[in-house]
């Protein structure tokens, strides 16, 4: 989900403005591009991935014309791109969908943070806990990423504009109105976390080597 129209205080969208920077610049210390220039294939998988996210956007359910429900892909792309990359192409399905008219410019930081930033960090976390203590089987794989993972991601996203709206709010109408919309998570994570699953299970059966959190060596090859 992402806010569509400003109805947030100019400190709120600020402060999410120099997060998302500062994530961003993270991102781009790591050089994420080195991975791109030597792998054509990848450079297309990339550059597919951003075009269908961007597609999926465009369908959306929206009561109110600030904010509107949709399927984010990024725990997906964290798993698939991992989380630079990821981070990347989230950043320019934004300005995508701002170039189109979709949501206004003050609002490109709240909506990486909290479509981008918050979603990749928590399946970050998911990753490296499965990684580490959880036995090398691919169905623990599949399941604790793909569906629990990009569940908990859909989650903190839209926890994440709740307690935006809840502490930047520029009128009481908008704090009423997310409570609403916040009923709508437990149906947003169950749709996410089955598109997440189902494409998850078809990379890591056909292209394993297309996810790059997936270890095709060690969950299949040592068994």
């Amino acid at each position: 989900m992402t806010f569509t129209q400003v109805v947030l205080a100019p400190w709120v969208l600020v402060a999410c403005g120099l997060v998302s920077l500062a994530m961003l610049g993270l991102v781009l210390r790591l050089r994420p591009w080195q991975a791109l220039l030597g792998d054509s294939g990848l450079q297309h998988r990339l550059m597919a991935a951003t075009l269908c996210v961007a597609l999926f956007w465009q369908l959306r359910a929206q009561a109110v014309d600030w904010l509107s429900l949709h399927l984010m892909f990024t725990a997906l792309l964290t798993l698939i791109f991992k989380a630079p990359l990821a981070l990347l192409v989230n950043v320019l399905v934004n300005i995508a969908m701002l170039a189109v008219g979709r949501t206004e410019w003050p609002l490109l930081g709240v909506n990486v943070l909290m479509s981008g930033v918050v979603p990749a960090l928590v399946m970050v976390i998911v990753w490296r806990l499965v990684d580490r203590y959880l036995p090398d089987n691919v169905p623990i794989f599949i399941f604790v990423c793909g569906f629990l993972g990009s569940a908990l991601s859909t989650l903190a996203g839209g926890l994440t504009m709740v307690g935006l709206a809840w502490v930047g709010a520029s009128d009481l109408q908008v704090w009423y109105v997310t409570q609403e919309y916040a009923l709508f998570l437990p149906l947003l994570m169950p749709s996410e976390a089955f598109i997440t699953g189902m494409l998850l299970s078809l990379l890591v059966v056909y292209h394993p080597h297309w996810v790059a959190t997936f270890n095709s060596h060690r969950y299949i090859d040592t068994k």
